[in-house]
């Protein structure tokens, strides 16, 4: 008797054993959405692989093959992702040979003119560099990625307060933004050694050449319905100045709209 019900007990559970080896197995928790995650991170790395390849050819075809022959300027465009600068809904197009427009009626500018017009400035590391018209900030990462202090003016407030907050999302901890009329420049930080102005006044403001410091250089586009590119150079006390192609550029607005 004592066997048999020991027999039965093993029964049982050979019978239980045998059931929880049929049942279904069921996926630990999270595993869907941890599934769900992987491949949206494999989507993110796959699309910005593609995004780093057209950098490239960016760099590659629409500045280097031009004339544009810094390595550091060429390096400077290699690694600051212009995407980043642009409307979500344009960044397929952040690499095209084009300005792109990043709302408030202004634009970012075209790749080529943003390498042309850093290159001429001839930033050094450790230069102090004043840029007038943020925009969305690309420019600014650029003349960042050279190793210079960077001061920058966006007179439109919602413009210069988005473009702060993606550079410090970024880490530039050497660019300085504010929001304030680019042709009074910046003049409790002045001397500066290069400014890049990107928006045209019809004649370059008196207090940009001002805050020059010897030697400094003023990259700036000039002019109403016809504009030409410039650069201003302080030498000696005097003031050099040469014409470098035609540009057409966003016109510069506040204190020079109304000298117009």
């Amino acid at each position: 008797m004592r066997c048999s019900r020991f027999s039965g007990r093993a029964a049982i559970s050979v019978v239980t054993a045998a059931l929880l080896s049929c049942a279904p197995s069921e996926p630990p928790a999270g595993g869907q959405a941890d599934g769900a995650a992987r491949e949206r991170q494999e989507d993110g790395d796959e699309q910005e692989a593609v995004l780093a390849r057209r950098r490239e050819e960016m760099v590659e075809e629409q500045i280097r093959q031009r004339d544009v022959q810094d390595a550091r300027v060429l390096a400077a465009m290699r690694r600051v992702e212009r995407h980043r600068f642009v409307p979500a809904g344009l960044r397929h197009e952040a690499y095209e040979d084009r300005p792109l427009p990043i709302g408030e009626g202004q634009t970012i500018s075209q790749p080529y003119i943003v390498a042309k017009m850093t290159e001429l400035a001839g930033i050094e590391p450790g230069e102090k560099v004043l840029e007038i018209g943020t925009g969305s900030g690309y420019q600014a990462a650029i003349l960042g990625e050279l190793g210079a202090e960077v001061y920058t003016v966006e007179i439109i407030e919602e413009l210069g307060k988005g473009a702060r907050v993606l550079l410090e999302e970024l880490g530039y901890r050497n660019i300085h933004c504010r929001v304030g009329d680019g042709y009074a420049g910046w003049p409790e930080q002045a001397p500066f050694d290069a400014i890049v102005v990107t928006a045209a006044p019809e004649e370059v403001p008196q207090p940009l050449i001002d805050q020059l410091a010897e030697d400094g250089r003023l990259v700036i586009p000039v002019g109403d319905l016809y504009q030409e590119l410039q650069v201003l150079v302080r030498e000696g006390g005097e003031v050099r100045r040469e014409r470098i192609f035609a540009v057409r550029f966003v016109p510069m607005t506040g204190k020079a709209r109304e000298r117009r």
